[in-house]
């Protein structure tokens, strides 16, 4: 005879059973299609100084702050600078400093942080960042940035004013170059709840995920609020809740095709087609007219020993009309990607002429897709 599992440990099989079964292949995990509402980074900045540099600062003619600023430093380690003496800090470079402070990061724990160089020094590399305080956006200090700065570019000039840049010498990075101070109050364990935000708002995609969450952790447990958020009822108790959310973020859930979408990138002429744009019946013809000039010089001389006549040089233009012979293709109902771009192809279209027909085609009504153009 079985003996009955008890109510808690047959929960468990049942949600690592979930977590093992071989997902579609279309699948994806909930950690990957939604955040945690309140789970979330946030920006630092600060201002300093980097020290120690191979005469590449900063012009104190043209950046009188970096003066001000190394001055009030060493009035705070109590060395007074005269009034009447300027100094040529050529070694020092103001810099703006900034990070992101992962969410649940705690006191002590490093950061990496980004130095930028804020006036007009060449070059950064062989520099150190001084003490640095680094503020939120509510003018609170979270970390303390100070270090070697890693340079990946570097410059060189020669006298003639000849110069070669590589990368960017002028910003640095500092890999744990900051010490987390204070920690930023998170809303993990407020409510009786918590919100899962989809990267992507999608009717289909949140229906889905609802659904996917009641199956794996109980009829009810989660609610669809619009088409970009969904409730889930977590326990109140954070070491449950924790647990709670790890089994969540590992449901799959098959997301919703997109909308049908062609972008395309007036700059570069790149245009992305998406697989769901489809075509109603339509002809199209897309020739281009080529004009080619060439210029060419030619001698005239005179016979041999001729005393008539003078050697001259003669300006030649050839003028050469081309009209491109692409012949009319037509779109049937219902056509594809993969028929489009075979289509265009066939007839020779460049990835320019491409944009026009597809422009064309909106205009005339029979490209089923939102046209977007960056």
């Amino acid at each position: 005879m079985l003996q009955r599992l008890p109510a808690a440990v047959a929960a468990a099989l049942v949600v690592v059973g979930l977590l093992s079964a071989p997902p579609r292949a279309s699948a994806e995990r909930i950690k990957d299609l939604a955040q945690i509402q309140g789970v979330r980074t946030n920006q630092l900045v600060g201002y300093g100084l980097v020290v120690g540099l191979d005469s590449t600062g900063d012009q104190t003619s043209q950046a009188p702050f970096t003066v001000q600023s190394l001055n009030n430093m060493l009035a705070q380690l109590g060395i007074t600078v005269p009034a009447n003496v300027t100094p040529q800090l050529k070694n020092v470079a103001a810099v703006a400093v900034h990070a992101v402070m992962p969410a649940f990061v705690k006191p002590g724990q490093t950061i990496d942080i980004t130095v930028n160089s804020i006036a007009n020094a060449k070059s950064l590399r062989g520099g150190s960042l001084l003490v640095t305080p680094l503020h939120g956006l509510d003018g609170q200090i979270y970390a303390i940035a100070q270090g070697n700065l890693i340079v990946s570019g570097f410059g060189v000039e020669g006298t003639d004013g000849s110069k070669l840049t590589v990368n960017v010498p002028s910003s640095g990075r500092i890999p744990n170059g900051a010490t987390v101070e204070r920690s930023v109050p998170s809303q993990l364990a407020q409510g009786d709840s918590i919100i899962l935000n989809l990267n992507d708002p999608d009717f289909t995609t949140a229906t889905r995920l609802v659904a996917s969450v009641n199956k794996g952790m109980g009829d009810g447990i989660a609610s669809i609020m619009d088409g970009s958020s969904v409730r889930v009822r977590a326990p109140l108790d954070i070491t449950q809740r924790v647990a709670f959310l790890s089994m969540v973020e590992n449901l799959q859930v098959e997301p919703g095709m997109a909308s049908a979408k062609v972008i395309i990138n007036s700059r570069t002429g790149t245009v992305v087609i998406s697989s769901n744009v489809i075509v109603t019946p339509a002809a199209v013809s897309h020739g281009s007219l080529s004009v080619t000039i060439k210029e060419e010089q030619t001698v005239s001389q005179p016979a041999p020993f001729s005393k008539l006549g003078q050697t001259v040089v003669l300006n030649n233009s050839t003028i050469k009309v081309d009209q491109g012979s692409n012949r009319m293709f037509l779109f049937k109902p219902g056509v594809e990607l993969e028929q489009i771009v075979r289509a265009v192809n066939d007839v020779g279209a460049a990835p320019g002429d491409l944009v026009a027909i597809l422009e064309a085609l909106r205009e005339a009504g029979a490209l089923q897709a939102e046209l977007i153009v960056i």
